[in-house]
């Protein structure tokens, strides 16, 4: 048996244990800030694998909130809800989503026990491929309507709206549809806008998506094909990047790239720069590397394959490229390794205290490689001056039991029209809703 093929037989001996690799030396938090701590790469036989089972929550369970907040259920029911997006008449578009078959992934060795793993934290169980609307149309808190907006789409992801026409990032194409305030569902045809790179690698499937103050531009975030460019470079065009879109002629270019896994984008209503979180490399330690938030320079690069945090070599990563490597712009604040960071919107309401103001609210849909685990939360990050002023803060926690499942998995997060904070929980098949625990409702 050669060596790459006993290494792939080992690892599926670990990810079917689900348990094995070494432990972190460090607290979550040491990866997170400006200034995250960065130790030596682990080198291991086999890489960490320490998965959470989904169990889902009970009725009377909900997670737990930071003082002087609540949570209540905004709509439950759903099939893996990930994403979210805010009409303005309030109407909430929820992503009913999953990855689509990758035949060259899943085909492999690697791929099937990757696929195995997925399944047992909550994900690879087929995609419902359509988006939900939710309505409360008398404010009280939780959705009354709950209804199939529109259907048979790929594994779509992203939602923007410019004027009447409702852009969907769907994993391998932008297409858009006429929108009329009010409506319920759609059932026109889709225009296509421009192809997506999708299979039949795909390793990172989700599509983010968003669009210019002005509405001429949308921004699509890509996630490579792979963890450190192992499928070769080649694989990765117009991967691990931003690229923009013009809304009307779907002319695309790269806007920044050397972002491994970028998934959602928020423009800094300080500064109106673009902000994105991305998710780093994995299989070099649990302490390696952190997730991250960075606004995005256009035509900046960030290191993946090349290096991490700068100019930190990846010596997996051959051949080298040290004009890349010096190039790569360090990032602007840590989130902490393998935490999974998903969701990202920067907080303009005025229903929250004025704490939140300006700050950044960062869904952390977990680890599956890092013992003991990390994320499982939604955070916030105090911005000032359109940067950030301070260390993440909990906002909602208890998505992992004390029993290590996992009660549910928080990814997109969307402020509503009234102010408070949704949290798209695709493992908990919810939608929570996070108001001021003062706040008068009426039932």
């Amino acid at each position: 048996m050669n060596r790459p093929m006993k290494k792939l037989l080992l690892l599926g001996v670990a990810l079917v244990l689900t348990g094995c690799g070494e432990t972190a030396t460090l607290r979550p938090e040491d990866g997170m800030g400006v200034n995250p701590k960065l130790p030596k790469p682990v080198k291991t036989l086999v890489p960490t694998v320490k998965i959470a089972e989904v169990a889902g929550w009970t009725i009377d369970q909900a997670p737990t909130p930071a003082p002087g907040l609540q949570v209540e259920a905004f709509a439950r029911n759903l099939t893996h809800p990930r994403w979210l997006h805010v009409l303005p008449n309030g109407d909430v578009l929820v992503a009913e989503s999953d990855a689509p078959p990758k035949p060259k992934e899943d085909n492999s060795i690697r791929g099937f026990f990757m696929k195995m793993l997925m399944k047992k934290a909550g994900s690879n169980r087929g995609s419902p491929n359509r988006i939900t609307l939710l309505r409360d149309a008398n404010h009280d808190g939780a959705a009354e309507l709950q209804v199939v907006f529109l259907q048979n789409l790929n594994s779509p992801f992203g939602m923007a709206l410019i004027g009447d026409q409702l852009y969907v990032a769907n994993t391998d194409s932008l297409v858009r549809y006429t929108y009329h305030e009010g409506d319920t569902a759609i059932t026109g045809p889709a225009t296509k806008v421009a192809d997506l790179p999708g299979g039949p690698i795909n390793h990172h499937w989700t599509k983010g998506l968003i669009a210019s103050k002005d509405g001429g531009k949308l921004y699509v975030s890509v996630g490579s094909n792979s963890n450190v460019a192992e499928n070769g470079m080649a694989a990765e065009s117009n991967r691990a990047a931003i690229l923009e879109i013009d809304a009307a002629t779907g002319a695309t270019r790269l806007f920044a790239s050397g972002l491994r896994n970028p998934v959602g984008m928020a423009w800094n209503p300080e500064t109106g720069a673009l902000w994105t979180v991305v998710n780093e490399r994995d299989e070099i330690g649990s302490d390696l590397v952190p997730d991250y938030m960075t606004s995005v320079k256009p035509g900046g690069f960030y290191g993946w394959p090349y290096s991490y945090y700068g100019q930190i070599v990846d010596t997996r990563v051959k051949p080298q490229d040290p004009a890349k490597v010096a190039s790569a712009i360090k990032p602007d604040f840590a989130l902490g390794a393998h935490t999974a960071s998903l969701g990202l919107t920067f907080y303009t309401g005025g229903l929250l205290s004025e704490g939140y103001k300006n700050g950044a609210f960062v869904g952390q849909h977990g680890s599956w490689n890092r013992n003991p685990p990390s994320g499982y939360k939604v955070i916030f990050v105090p911005f000032s001056g359109g940067q950030p002023s301070g260390m993440p803060q909990d906002v909602l926690t208890g998505f992992l039991g004390p029993d290590g499942k996992a009660r549910g998995r928080p990814v997109g997060v969307a402020q509503d029209i009234d102010g408070a904070l949704l949290v798209a929980d695709d493992a908990g098949n919810t939608v929570w809703r996070v108001t001021p625990d003062t706040q008068l409702r009426v039932r």
